[in-house]
């Protein structure tokens, strides 16, 4: 893997920072890799009893009884609970899920009742003792099934089984363009799947309530304040009584963004015990009871003139939010930005329908809907681009965004290099033009946008950050920012150092416990080193301006004739010199003495769409990008093999290149299993591959040369010009690798994953249709 860091940038542009832009190693590496780090799985507390859930024999019953005694009377045992025993308090995106069912179950992962004991066997055990007598009833797993006339409703307040959350859109006429006798229309219906985060941690949580009714949990959460906030409403008592502590986390994905069933139940039965309680899933329940990514029907219509310039479009998504409404269904609000702003385009249409079923619910994961309907939009363009008889590249770029355009939906886009991504990933992947690339092979394109500069899905989108200098001139940040694997935290450590000019050495992060550190609304939208990093910077500001006047006093100089470098503050001209952390002594330890402690919060002056109008900008800056794949396919097989990528990336300042480029490599491996392996398969709701050895993931004898460039300009309302990042490099991969199929062996995939199958019977329908006309 190789990688080039704003190679369109003029070197004189480049500012002479010492820790910004450099190579150096994640922040917590060395507890990773020497096993220090203490994950939810490593973490034992003294009395600590073991959990375990009883679940849904069917996806859609009444519950008639529940009998327990035979799992109470079992030797270990300490609590089992079930909806009698629980607060009646409803939860989540739409408050429409229970911790334990009452009454009825919407899906095979349905909670009905919960143990408590002395380990994990007594508990899995008691479990299987627990007797329920259901009732079943019809169940739906299509969405379009679900939301006929004479279906069931599974939700009081969803006609049609359809969640009352508004994710329509228009801008123009576009049936108006779609008459228009020069209109050259693509249109087109797309299927994506359900698809796990399959982190290398598992799902779980544990609680410990102390005498007087606090409860600490330790969890994966993403959103510690909010989640607080939630399970305590969920438990019936005050936030205060909630401290939320999060360990190492061994990934997130965008799952981490809900409250769910499992954190209310683990606590239920902590506060019942009075002991600590711990529920850890194994991987089979990891991969059949977590949420998935959001599967989607999603059709598209789109319209260019004779020129090449885009039109209009028109985008139906059907979303399977299984059960249970999270936060995945907000992807159709991520849908419906790309729909409107990906390229230029003035009449737009977007509606999507986020549909109850018996399936398992679906949650939020990295790219928050923009991988799905990316694929769906950039394999119609080479779709368009074909019948218009232009080359695909040059399609992109006369449509490309430009810096100070203003979306159909009122996002503004400030720094943007677009079509340095579009120039540079045909240049880097040797582009010849279509079907140039010899026999089965081919090269296929797809560009990306998306928000970096936060998102305003909540009234907040702010950070915290809190920052203290000791008297040996250790600075300890503490910060509202979660750190869920993205490396956020050595970017705000570096941001840190660089302004206070001192050793990256001396610069420490705190950020895991709600009772110490600042508020922050969650890590999602590629926000963390966004906000967090400007929260830190703003706060390192202060701290830097009264050191300086510390100095200005001791040094009898005026402080803006003052600056800190390599851990010294010395004179513009150099004349004066002195230690900052001798400094610091002197000023704390003397009668009347000061500290230095300052404190900042940053929220990003962005807007919240309009409910009714879906109009405001959601993001201080935007994020662009394109990928280029090189692909082989077997077309006795249908195997396609990945032999290149190439990932441009528009990203603001890169701050450490090590870490940018681990995200967008990531990013791509991750979508190249979306792409073309990974699908959890279900059968009437039922996981039934629930193991890595069935469930299969990319390994590393299918991950091809990846080659991952940033370009673009430094963003002003950046942390030292950054922009987000976290989410980028898995947004495109998909319709790069689709697009590339088809210049191969002239197959058009719609419907992921494109396994061998699905592409050999795409080149069998090819040829078919070849025959018959």
């Amino acid at each position: 893997m190789s990688s080039t860091v704003q190679e369109n940038r003029p070197q004189e542009e480049q500012p002479a920072y010492s820790i910004i832009g450099k190579r150096v190693r994640k922040y917590d590496s060395l507890e990773k890799v020497t096993g220090k780090a203490q994950f939810l799985l490593d973490i034992k507390l003294p009395g600590m009893l073991y959990g375990k859930i009883l679940r849904s024999r069917y996806p859609h019953a009444k519950i008639l009884r529940v009998d327990a005694s035979k799992a109470e009377a079992l030797q270990g045992v300490y609590a089992v609970i079930t909806a009698k025993d629980t607060p009646k308090i409803r939860f989540g995106f739409m408050k429409d899920n229970l911790p334990l069912k009452d009454g009825v179950v919407l899906s095979c992962r349905d909670e009905i009742a919960a143990v408590a004991a002395v380990d994990e066997a007594t508990a899995s055990r008691a479990v299987e003792l627990i007797e329920v007598e259901y009732e079943r009833l019809s169940a739906y797993f299509d969405p379009l099934e679900a939301m006929a006339p004479d279906s069931l409703q599974l939700h009081e307040a969803a006609e049609n089984n359809v969640a009352k959350i508004p994710f329509s859109f228009k801008a123009g006429d576009p049936e108006a363009v779609f008459k228009r006798k020069d209109a050259v229309i693509a249109e087109n219906s797309f299927k994506v799947h359900f698809m796990t985060h399959t982190a290398l941690g598992t799902m779980g949580a544990l609680a410990s309530c102390d005498l007087e009714g606090n409860v600490t949990m330790w969890t994966n959460t993403q959103a510690p304040f909010m989640y607080q906030r939630e399970l305590a409403d969920a438990l019936g008592i005050p936030g205060e009584r909630v401290r939320v502590i999060q360990p190492y986390i061994g990934g997130a994905f965008g799952r981490g963004m809900d409250l769910y069933p499992v954190d209310v139940i683990t606590a239920l039965l902590s506060m019942k015990t009075g002991r600590p309680v711990k529920i850890q899933f194994s991987r089979e329940e990891d991969l059949s009871f977590s949420p998935t990514r959001q599967p989607a029907l999603i059709k598209i219509k789109t319209a260019a003139d004779e020129t090449g310039r885009l039109l209009a479009r028109k985008v139906e998504v059907y979303l399977d939010v299984g059960a249970y409404v999270s936060w995945g269904a907000f992807d159709a609000r991520v849908m419906m930005a790309t729909t409107s702003g990906q390229y230029r385009m003035e009449n737009i249409q977007f509606n999507a329908w986020p549909v109850y079923t018996n399936n398992p619910s679906s949650g939020t994961m990295r790219g928050a809907g923009n991988p799905q309907i990316n694929f769906a939009i950039e394999s119609q363009i080479d779709m368009l681009a074909e019948k218009l008889g232009m080359d695909p590249v040059e399609f992109r770029l006369k449509n490309a965004n430009h810096p100070g355009d203003v979306t159909p939906q009122g996002m503004r886009i400030t720094t943007c290099a677009m079509e340095d991504t579009i120039k540079l990933a045909a240049k880097k992947i040797g582009w010849k033009g279509t079907h140039r690339e010899g026999r089965c092979r081919g090269i296929g394109f797809s560009t990306l946008f998306h928000v970096a500069g936060g998102a305003r899905v909540y009234r907040s989108d702010g950070c915290g950050a809190i920052l203290k200098i000791d008297d040996f001139g250790k600075v300890t940040i503490i910060s509202g920012a979660s750190e869920i694997g993205t490396g956020s935290d050595t970017a705000i450590t570096q941001i840190v150092a660089e302004e206070l000019g001192v050793p990256l050495s001396k610069v420490e992060l705190l950020n895991k416990d709600t009772s110490v550190k600042p508020w922050d609304v969650g890590i999602h939208a590629s926000r963390a080193t966004f906000v967090g990093g400007n929260a830190a910077l703003a706060a390192a500001k202060d701290a830097k301006r009264q050191l300086l006047r510390l100095a200005g006093r001791e040094l009898g100089e005026d402080p803006a004739n003052l600056d800190i470098k390599d851990g010294e503050v010395i004179t513009l001209d150099g004349r004066k010199r002195v230690e900052y952390d001798k400094l610091l002594r002197r000023a704390h330890f003397r009668q009347g003495g000061s500290m230095i402690i300052a404190s900042a919060f940053y929220d990003p002056p962005t807007e919240m769409s309009n409910p009714d109008t879906m109009y405001g900008n959601i993001s201080t800056t935007y994020a662009f990008g394109t990928q280029a794949a090189l692909v082989e396919v077997d077309p006795d097989t249908g195997k396609v093999s990945v032999l290149k990528v190439v990932a441009v990336h528009d990203a603001g300042r890169i701050l450490n290149p090590n870490g940018a480029e681990g995200q967008i490599e990531g990013g791509v491996v991750m979508s190249l299993g979306y792409t073309l392996i990974e699908k959890l398969l279900l059968d009437e709701g039922m996981v039934v591959n629930p193991s890595f050895a069935d469930y299969k993931l990319v390994t590393t004898l299918e991950v091809p040369e990846i080659e991952v460039e940033f370009v673009g300009s430094p963003d002003p309302a950046g942390p030292f010009g950054a922009k987000g990042l976290g989410e980028h490099g898995c947004i495109p991969t998909a319709a790069a690798i689709t697009n590339a199929i088809y210049d191969a062996v002239g197959a058009r995939i719609f419907e992921l994953p494109a396994t061998p199958d699905r592409v050999l019977q795409a080149i069998t329908d090819r040829e078919n249709l070849g025959r018959s006309s």
